[in-house]
């Protein structure tokens, strides 16, 4: 039996959550096309008879602008130092830059065991693709590279066998039917924070949290009632999040439940309402209340053990 804990790293919108979901087979992250889409560390966990990977899916790699992206960075940095493997996720579709070539070299510098997943080959020339691995070899990355396509499928089971090749031997992380440490909770109110990021532009998703309020499953029937807070920045993003007549905010709510129902396996009656909390990405303890307890520890872990030296 081999198990272990594999980091999955990347540039934001690489593909890194998109993959996790292929590999595991169920929707553990959330997925869109813009940056901060993933803020926290997440666990995907893959078992077989004789292995078992857990997935840790990080934030993308981004210059930090507030408090709460900062923890993100220091997050997605302790661990790569932390696991068995590092996965290495690299938009192929965009192409290699020095900074991708500069971002391989820094986690393959941990000393950890990496591989490179050259994501999205179904979107671009395949012809681009020898010399993109000929620029990441002679950028001196010491590492297989495995060009992948998650929507197709491409490459993906050569990727799961060169990883498992890289765990230890030892007895399973997680229980058999486990696919990840997050709880319904924590997925419902990122349901619902992927579909605001979907939906509107700019900088307006980034600036939001999701709390859930309500989280209950009726005694009779198979339903669950469902209250969020949408929780944004400044009025005038209130204002867009809502929308005209509260036609933005109703689309956005009746996108989110539907895949809530599905996550859930049950009806959802869900209620949405949007507050303002000015700046709170720059507030601790806002950052606390609105979920990210667990970041903000680690940030101030990290700065306790720096204070020591």
């Amino acid at each position: 039996m081999r198990a272990g804990y594999v980091a999955v790293i990347g540039r934001a919108n690489a593909g890194k959550s998109t993959l996790i979901n292929v590999m595991v087979g169920e929707k553990v992250a959330i997925v869109s096309p813009k940056p901060q889409t993933t803020r926290d560390r997440i666990l995907g966990v893959l078992t077989k008879e004789d292995y078992q990977i857990v997935f840790v899916d990080t934030p993308g790699i981004y210059k930090a602008s507030t408090a709460l992206s900062e923890m993100m960075m220091k997050t997605t940095e302790t661990t790569g130092r932390d696991v068995d493997v590092i996965l290495f996720v690299t938009d192929g579709h965009k192409g290699i830059s020095e900074e991708d070539i500069a971002l391989m070299s820094r986690y393959q510098s941990y000393g950890v065991p990496m591989l490179v997943a050259y994501t999205k080959t179904d979107i671009m020339p395949e012809e681009n693709i020898p010399g993109d691995i000929v620029k990441i070899v002679n950028g001196g990355i010491e590492s297989d590279i495995f060009p992948v396509s998650a929507r197709k499928g491409k490459n993906i089971a050569k990727l799961e066998k060169a990883l498992v090749a890289l765990l230890p031997e030892g007895d399973k992380i997680f229980e058999q039917d486990i696919i990840s440490d997050k709880s319904e909770r924590f997925m419902i109110s990122e349901i619902m924070r992927e579909k605001i990021l979907l939906k509107y532009d700019k900088e307006i998703p980034h600036g939001i949290a999701v709390v859930v309020e309500r989280f209950a499953k009726r005694e009779t029937g198979n339903l669950y009632d469902i209250d969020l807070a949408i929780v944004c920045e400044k009025p005038n993003h209130k204002a867009i999040l809502i929308g005209k007549q509260g036609q933005a905010l109703k689309e956005a709510t009746s996108f989110a439940r539907k895949d809530m129902e599905k996550f859930l396996d049950a009806k959802v009656f869900l209620s949405v309402f949007v507050k303002v909390k000015e700046d709170w990405r720059d507030k601790p303890e806002l950052i606390r209340e609105y979920g990210y307890a667990d970041l903000l520890k680690e940030l101030q872990e990290q700065e306790r053990k720096k204070s020591k030296k």
